[in-house]
């Protein structure tokens, strides 16, 4: 089977969680007999489609199946070609308004219109793939009528090797020390920014944050404040080049997400034997259980209870992370696979 796994505008989205998940699925699915191809268009561009049609080759590459992991008009062709030759279409929501709110300026208003394009987009798959059941519950609230069928994310646990070893060069290039409480991902207020920081200003641990952020004129106002005039025990370190750093710098990772569809960063932290305080939201304790892999917390004095206890209780960390790293350990890329290639021969 020879199927199509296409992440549009790949460049611009590798350092998001939508290109890690991409990745995953590819890892993934190279393990199994599915033949990937990562572009729709023959000759690997739409430029040599064009030309590749203009000698009656045809614009699009050949493929058993279409998997599109974006929203955009490249997705929106490969799906409209898809429907007109009778191939199956997958589409993966990875996107729902609820998680494109707080991210850019502008993006809270532009949410509910979004959600009406998604419900249209989403609507031309014959099964859409999403990371969890509360994202699916999600979707059918729109309604989408199409199957819609939870697939975890994974973690690639390869790619996690030999962070240990990191430990001192990220704490010292970060000037770090003692308990960090640390997250992992894009800057944004959806991903519980101002809780972050407002625990770093209630506590005396260092925080970091390892991942990207935008000062410009996309940017929101609460992520300009915040990285602009952050408190006095926080860092953002801004892109990582090697993901491994961050895990081995920090000892607890504090994800006060207000809104996620799973959450790679989670899994990847338990992957490394990370203890991991997390907001008590329905998609972390569909996947996860207060007090045996991890802390759940509704307010900041709780997040603020939590992080003090772990700084007090090592043997507490090192009991939630050995438990986190087996709950990480059910959601291998072997499993992906497995799921991916069934979902395709199915349709196929």
């Amino acid at each position: 089977m020879r199927a199509l796994n296409y992440l549009e505008l790949e460049s611009r989205l590798e350092r998001s969680g939508i290109g890690t998940s991409t990745r995953h699925q590819r890892k993934a699915l190279a393990g199994t007999s599915v033949d990937v191809v990562t572009s729709p268009w023959r000759g690997g561009t739409p430029v040599h489609g064009v030309a590749s049609r203009a000698v009656g080759r045809g614009f699009f590459a050949d493929f058993d199946i279409a998997h599109c992991n974006v929203i955009g008009p490249g997705s929106v062709a490969v799906a409209r070609h898809a429907k007109r030759a009778r191939i199956p279409l997958v589409l993966h929501a990875h996107v729902t308004s609820e998680d494109f709110a707080e991210s850019f300026r502008g993006s809270t208003l532009a949410a509910r219109p979004l959600r009406r394009y998604l419900r249209w987009f989403y609507s031309l798959a014959d099964v859409v793939l999403c990371p969890s059941q509360y994202t699916k519950s999600v979707l059918e609230s729109y309604p989408i009528d199409t199957p819609i069928r939870p697939i975890s994310n994974g973690v690639d646990t390869e790619s996690l090797e030999g962070f240990e070893s990191l430990r001192e060069e990220y704490r010292d290039r970060y000037d770090l020390d003692g308990m960090v409480a640390f997250t992992m991902g894009n800057v944004f207020e959806r991903k519980g920014l101002t809780t972050f920081c407002r625990l770093a200003q209630a506590t005396d641990f260092d925080f970091a944050w390892f991942g990207p952020y935008d000062t410009g004129p996309q940017a929101s106002s609460t992520v300009r404040k915040w990285v602009e005039n952050p408190p006095e025990n926080v860092t953002f370190t801004g892109w990582v080049d090697d993901k491994r750093g961050a895990f081995a710098a920090g000892d607890v990772l504090c994800f006060p997400a207000k809104d996620e569809n799973q959450g790679i960063a989670v899994l990847e932290a338990m992957a490394c034997g990370k203890a991991v305080v997390l907001r008590d939201i329905p998609v972390f304790n569909e996947f996860y259980t207060h007090g045996e892999d991890c802390l759940m917390c509704e307010t900041e004095a709780e997040f603020k209870r939590a992080l003090e206890l772990l700084a007090r209780n090592p043997g507490l960390r090192e009991q939630l992370g050995e438990n986190a790293r087996k709950t990480a350990a059910q959601h291998s890329l072997e499993r992906l696979g497995d799921r991916l290639s069934e979902t395709y021969r199915e349709l196929v």
